[in-house]
């Protein structure tokens, strides 16, 4: 497969108090991955700025964008995709709105989770919880993608 330019995606490390909240980004529940929100970026845009919508979109939660705590990149060898995300800090200016409805129809559920929560779930990627309990930023060498 002849590899295709990578592309570009924001994503957002929200704590409230010690909890991380994290998405289900498979419509339907035809997958039980759970990630931080986030996502494309688009030309023409700074990436906190897409940051900032696609945290509305996926979780209606409106967020202060903070400094960037890991480079994450991943790609499917059968394909050729190939993605960077680049996690950013973030606080939350509200509480999560109880009625929300992500309007491309991705994200199928929302929620805050401890460290220890996390754990137990499916998570990508695998440095999630060190990106966001940690200090500093990290770096993750390209993986394989999820099926």
């Amino acid at each position: 497969m002849k590899p295709r330019s990578p592309r570009l995606s924001a994503r957002a490390l929200i704590l409230s108090g010690d909890r991380l909240l994290v998405v289900n980004a498979y419509p339907e529940g035809r997958s039980d991955l759970w990630c931080a929100p986030g996502g494309g970026v688009h030309a023409g845009t700074s990436i906190p700025d897409n940051l900032v919508r696609e945290i509305q979109e996926e979780t209606g939660l409106e967020i202060a964008v903070g400094d960037p705590a890991l480079v994450n990149e991943f790609h499917d060898p059968d394909t050729g995709f190939h993605q960077v995300d680049i996690y950013f800090r973030c606080t939350p200016l509200g509480p999560l709105p109880a009625h929300w409805t992500d309007p491309e129809g991705i994200v199928s559920q929302r929620r805050y989770v401890t460290r220890a929560e996390l754990a137990a779930l499916r998570h990508k990627p695998d440095s999630l919880a060190e990106a966001a309990w940690g200090a500093g930023i990290l770096y993750d060498p390209l993986e394989v993608i999820v099926r």
